[in-house]
């Protein structure tokens, strides 16, 4: 598919880049044509100005000069007199005037020049004058010139078809990033959101087969059935999430309101879970600190963060929220005593349906959550980097500028 738009691009970029080679190349030959031509249509103009009322005398010659030609009634040349064998009295009749009063070029046996030639009365009677001058040199330059532009031409539009084609290949660099992203997302969704699909399918089919037993008997079948729902209704919420952030739907609303708050608002939710795990969780926030941004999505990341420092978190650890400000920034940070991320991990952990390997086990989460938290620390210009060791801790710290600026 995506060779075929290559193809057509490139098609597209050489026309292009021809018209507009050919377009150059012809502003380039008719303006040096005009340039050459100016001074020999000058010079006939100045003679046929000055012309004498008299009957007009001057020499016949071949050089860069005009010369001069007095045709008489019966449309033959009187002045000069010329021989009945010389050139101009055998093409006679190729050099009478065609137009009068207007520049013509008249061309005899690969000879070309230049002529003006009025009509007026003499004392002689109605006779033709006419200015003209041989402009071989002239022409052949302009043949010159035209045989260098159309090789030129040729070559440079083999060098757009070759520039098209390259240009066409890196064009579609991000759009073949972005089909692939979008492939693999895809492949990704459909996988996660099979499996619990398929525990509720045979969960479901366990209880159909025995439809005269008590919901007490199937307590546990109805049970995993509730969590896989839970299960998938998040990963769907997550899926519609990225999927408005990526299409730039998702809305974001922001505000002034304080961060320290927010904090103890987390803490208290989460501390009779914590406490049911035999866990702990506390904040740390010296000062007041006020924050413009969205409160729901700030809100959304510290609970993304909560609950992974959560499920890392063993019997007995702690959970530790903290929020500091300073001239410039302001400093958001979660950090556990939990197992740790693996060194190699940590630059996959942001990556959609990626899951740190010790948490698959489990069979928890959707790998979508951290990919929510970097789309909202973004969205408020902030940057936000983990560090973490094994069967130690870990700590996601946040860095949100004071002045964010509009977007």
């Amino acid at each position: 598919m995506f060779q075929k738009t290559r193809l057509q691009l490139t098609l597209l970029n050489s026309i292009v880049f021809i018209v507009l080679i050919a377009i150059l190349s012809r502003t380039i030959y008719f303006y040096t044509e005009n340039q050459i031509y100016k001074e020999v249509n000058e010079s006939l103009e100045q003679r046929n100005v000055g012309m004498p009322g008299g009957r007009p005398q001057g020499e016949f010659l071949l050089g860069p000069g005009p010369s001069v030609i007095v045709w008489g009634p019966d449309d033959t040349i009187i002045e000069p007199r010329l021989r009945e064998d010389s050139f101009f009295k055998v093409n006679e009749s190729k050099f009478f005037p065609k137009t009068f009063d207007k520049i013509e070029e008249i061309s005899v046996n690969g000879a070309t020049y230049r002529a003006l030639s009025t009509q007026g009365y003499t004392d002689y009677g109605e006779m033709t004058v006419q200015f003209i001058r041989n402009v071989d040199s002239e022409k052949d330059m302009l043949n010159r010139l035209l045989l260098i532009l159309i090789v030129g031409g040729g070559i440079g539009s083999l060098v757009a078809v070759g520039a098209g084609y390259l240009l066409a290949g890196r064009a579609l660099i991000p759009v073949k990033k972005s089909w692939d992203q979008q492939q693999q997302f895809v492949s990704d969704a459909s996988h996660e959101i099979r499996t619990p699909l398929a525990v509720i399918q045979s969960r479901a089919d366990l209880l159909f087969q025995s439809p005269s037993s008590t919901i007490e008997e199937k307590a546990v079948d109805i049970s995993i059935i509730s969590k896989e729902v839970r299960r998938l209704n998040k990963l769907v919420n997550g899926l519609l999430t990225l999927t408005r952030t990526d299409s730039n739907q998702m809305e974001v609303k922001k505000a002034n309101f304080f961060l320290d708050d927010l904090l103890m608002d987390i803490v208290e939710q989460y501390t009779d879970i914590a406490s049911f795990q035999e866990k702990s969780i506390i904040s740390h926030a010296p000062e007041q600190v006020v924050f413009h941004g969205d409160k729901e999505r700030i809100h959304q990341l510290l609970v993304i963060l909560v609950d992974n420092a959560m499920k890392f978190t063993e019997e007995g650890g702690e959970i530790s929220l903290s929020c500091i400000k300073n001239a410039s920034s302001i400093n958001l940070s979660v950090e556990d005593n939990g197992k740790g991320i693996p060194q190699e991990e940590l630059p996959l952990i942001f990556n959609r349906f990626y899951q740190v390997e010790q948490s698959r086990s489990a069979n928890e989460g959707s790998g979508l959550g951290l990919s929510i938290a970097k789309w909202i620390v973004n969205t408020h210009q902030g940057t936000i980097k983990v560090t973490s060791e094994p069967n130690t801790s870990t700590r996601f710290e946040i860095i949100f500028p004071r002045n964010q600026r509009n977007k």
